[in-house]
């Protein structure tokens, strides 16, 4: 199994920037494709962005291109989410989760088996 913690998270004004991070450890981090979901209240957790274990393959959300940037690091087991230019209606708890099928890049949660605790991004109008 793979243990997952994001951190990054906070309170920021719109138009500004956060980077999250997502730590593993437990099991090979490259063993896993790896995305980021986020969720605000009262509503569904929404896929985010993607991202291969080579980094060969990134899948983004509407929302997020252009502004958003999925990266990861295998050597230091840590995923990463640039966001720039950031909006009201980013605010949501980011999750980060892990799938160690390695089909195919997947924008459902269900098919990731593995889920951080999350960490909270607060955009300020």
């Amino acid at each position: 199994q793979v243990q997952l913690i994001e951190s990054g998270g906070g309170l920021v004004q719109a138009g500004g920037s956060l980077r999250l991070s997502c730590a593993a450890s437990g099991r090979t981090f490259s063993d896993y494709d790896m995305a980021w979901f986020r969720q605000a209240p009262g509503k569904e957790r929404e896929f985010v962005a993607a991202i291969n274990t080579g980094s060969s393959n990134k899948l983004y959300a509407d929302s997020a291109k252009g502004r958003f940037t999925i990266s990861r690091d295998n050597a230091k087991n840590t995923m990463y989410l640039q966001m720039n230019r950031l909006k009201p209606e980013d605010t949501a708890v980011y999750y980060c989760a892990a799938d160690s099928n390695r089909l195919v890049l997947w924008r459902t949660p269900q098919h990731y088996g593995y889920w951080g605790q999350g960490t909270q991004v607060t955009v300020s109008s």
